[in-house]
């Protein structure tokens, strides 16, 4: 069997040195539709959200604004590409419910609303190259998710790629059809993203959280390992 790894670039650590992503790897998933409870997870997760936000605009959220300012600094424009943590906490402090997609999605979306972290996950079940975060050359390839038409990545855009097919564009923007998690997905790895001011202990503790809950609902094996610049690389097999 081929080892796959999972590599964060040089380029990305020297913009942003306090960056760190926490990774969990899950293995024999019992994936499937949420079970009540889990479902009551995420409604709770978004009325704490509306409550805590309060009046504030989502975007002046030290947490948001983390984002926004790293956009920038890579060349894309907040307000016209938002974060997914962005476009989740607006979504919700309109008062609108994220619907229910499946137990490993929606545990994904109840760590992002409790923590304001962006928190995913990518389906490893069909992934057979090397997976990276890294700078596109622009010649990669993006088909987004909902759509069949094919697009490019702009050369130095942040893309999480696995071989020349993007997984996510601009960093933590969208995602492709591509690794979706699905009701049958057996094999996942997710990403909890740290940028300052949240540091690398609380995206320990995401990630220790992250594992309890998907071993609560889907069953299963994990390794989780933290990404940072003293540690860019590991492997997934």
């Amino acid at each position: 069997m081929k080892e796959i790894f999972y590599t964060i670039s040089d380029e990305v650590f020297s913009s942003f040195p306090g960056y760190v992503r926490g990774v969990v790897v899950g293995r024999g998933l019992e994936n499937g539709p949420s079970p009540e409870v889990l479902t009551a997870m995420l409604r709770d997760a978004e009325s704490s959200l509306r409550e805590r936000m309060g009046t504030t605009n989502p975007a002046e959220h030290p947490r948001i604004a983390s984002w926004r300012e790293a956009f920038r600094k890579t060349g894309v424009k907040p307000a016209e590409f938002r974060s997914s943590i962005e476009a989740m906490t607006r979504r919700v402090v309109k008062g609108q419910e994220l619907p229910s997609i499946n137990a490993l999605v929606d545990i994904g979306n109840v760590l992002s609303l409790r923590h304001l972290v962006p928190t995913g996950g990518h389906s490893l079940d069909d992934v057979k190259d090397d997976i990276a975060l890294r700078p596109a050359d622009g010649e990669e390839v993006f088909v987004p998710f909902g759509e069949t038409e094919e697009e490019h990545p702009l050369p130095g855009e942040f893309i999480f790629v696995e071989g020349n097919t993007v997984l996510t564009r601009r960093w933590s923007w969208r995602q492709a059809n591509h690794t979706l998690t699905l009701p049958e997905t057996k094999s996942i790895e997710f990403n909890v993203d740290g940028l300052p001011p949240v540091e690398r202990d609380e995206v320990e503790k995401i990630c220790c959280e992250l594992e309890e809950l998907v071993k609560r609902f889907c069953g299963g094996t994990f390794r989780r390992e933290i990404l940072c610049a003293s540690n860019p690389r590991m492997s997934l097999s």
